[in-house]
């Protein structure tokens, strides 16, 4: 994407809106580079751009080097799990299978340093707090802590987990780091309090079937899947009182009422509502799902970067269909917490969340499929099979809020790209970059952008 490119393109098109096109392309990279965000003034421009330049990308190969082939390229840090870039977008960190975690200079595609051992277990997911720290977690119950100005060992360890880690998220707005794992537990840690004996925690909610936990970017929802077929989204999060607010919630009896209609007492509060009726800390349970069963494995979920909207990916008990969606996470404005319009339902009954759906290639059963958004919130990558798909809300490549559809409807393909041998596990945006990366289950990483 070469700006001497883009130029020779705009001299050999003479109409002026391929002109502006290639001038708003300048702009854009431009801004984007710097951490600009430009307003809602050059929404439809850039929607025509995502349109024309996402459809050309091609895995990066660089001139000269050598190209080995993946199945002779042996990978001894196994599987790539999990992949997440700096906020500056000049590191790429990958979490491995087996206890490695492997750092990238993405302009350059090079791995420049390897945490050999970075735990005992699996590492499955990176999360970065800022330009030089971040903490992983593991199958060995353990998070830990790290700045890459010494990767020698890690700043602390934090343990309170009693099963596997899955999920990292950090809360700018509590400045909280919030874990969850498969015992069912959501842990948040005060990091900036460590002591020489460790760092207090404190369990703020736990149920069962726990899949992964995701917070809004501006840490005002906190959304959980789970592996019997719904979210649970907490709306108006109050991490300082949730452990009191939500005490006595039990996600799965409530299911139960649902499903054979009869509402229990929980601790003294009718199920139908008590805790969908609260102020703060305001409990929604989201079923509606494609196809309509009663149960699904949610493993992979993902948050808009604007908070609009969640993506997951789930899987049927016998793994023989898996599917992507997106749900609506805003607050309706037409409805209030605990207002059902005089009928006698839940919150989460109000009105459907489901937006946009699409059926995924049922590949490498068993393992969970990391999906995620483009920085701007127009783009999906979804892994496909031995390799990448990326879908958009529309043809046009809109933003959600511009095509928010009445019923729901299929997610647009832009693009598929086929260039693993194994199944991927994985996808990543760059936040600075036009820039995709992929990882696999026999441990490639391969780098995509855009040719024009």
């Amino acid at each position: 994407m070469a700006k001497s490119n883009l130029r020779q393109a705009e001299n050999t098109n003479g109409s002026s809106e391929a002109v502006d096109m290639h001038k708003f392309c300048l702009s854009w990279l431009k801004n984007r580079e710097l951490g600009r965000r430009r307003g809602c003034e050059a929404s439809r421009a850039q929607s025509d751009f995502i349109g024309r330049v996402y459809p050309t990308l091609q895995r990066r190969h660089w001139p000269g080097a050598p190209i080995v082939e993946e199945s002779k390229r042996p990978h001894t840090h196994g599987a790539v799990f999990n992949l997440e870039f700096s906020p500056d977008g000049k590191v790429l960190a990958a979490a491995c299978e087996h206890t490695d975690v492997l750092l990238y200079d993405p302009l350059t595609t090079r791995q420049f340093h390897k945490m050999e051992r970075a735990h005992l277990d699996c590492v499955n997911c990176i999360r970065f707090l800022d330009a030089r720290m971040f903490a992983t977690c593991s199958d060995d119950c353990s998070v830990s802590l790290w700045d890459l100005r010494n990767l020698k060992q890690s700043i602390c360890q934090l343990k309170g987990h009693t099963n596997w880690v899955k999920n990292i998220e950090y809360s700018r707005k509590s400045g909280l780091l919030l874990t969850s794992g498969f015992d069912g537990r959501v842990l948040t840690w005060d990091i900036n309090k460590y002591m020489e004996d460790g760092c207090s925690h404190e369990r703020v909610f736990h149920t069962h079937g726990l899949m992964r936990t995701r917070l809004t970017p501006d840490g005002s929802k906190m959304v959980m899947s789970t592996a019997m077929g719904y979210l649970i989204v907490i709306h108006d999060l109050d991490l300082s009182n949730m452990a009191d607010d939500l005490k006595f919630f039990n996600a799965a009896n409530y299911m139960r009422w649902y499903h054979i209609e009869q509402a229990p007492s929980v601790a003294g509060q009718d199920a139908d509502g008590a805790y969908f009726r609260l102020a703060r800390n305001r409990v929604e349970i989201v079923t509606d799902f494609v196809p309509a069963e009663n149960y699904w494995y949610i493993t992979s979920l993902q948050v808009h970067p604007q908070g609009w909207c969640s993506l997951s990916r789930y899987t049927s008990p016998d793994d023989d269909s898996e599917w992507t969606c997106v749900h609506d996470l805003q607050d309706s404005p037409k409805q209030k917490p605990g207002v059902t319009n005089g009928q006698k339902m839940p919150q989460h009954q109000t009105r459907p969340r489901l937006t946009h759906f699409i059926e995924e290639a049922n590949v490498g059963r068993g393992f969970i499929k990391e999906l995620c958004f483009s920085d701007d919130g127009r783009l999906v990558c979804s892994p496909f099979g031995y390799g990448v798909r990326l879908l958009a809300f529309d043809p046009k490549c809109s933003e959600l809020c511009d095509c928010h559809p009445e019923t729901p409807v299929q997610l647009y393909e832009v693009k598929t790209v086929v260039t693993h041998a194994d199944t991927v596990l994985t996808t990543k945006f760059s936040p600075i970059h036009c820039m995709l990366v992929s990882g696999c289950l026999s441990g490639k990483i391969c780098f995509y952008q855009p040719t024009l």
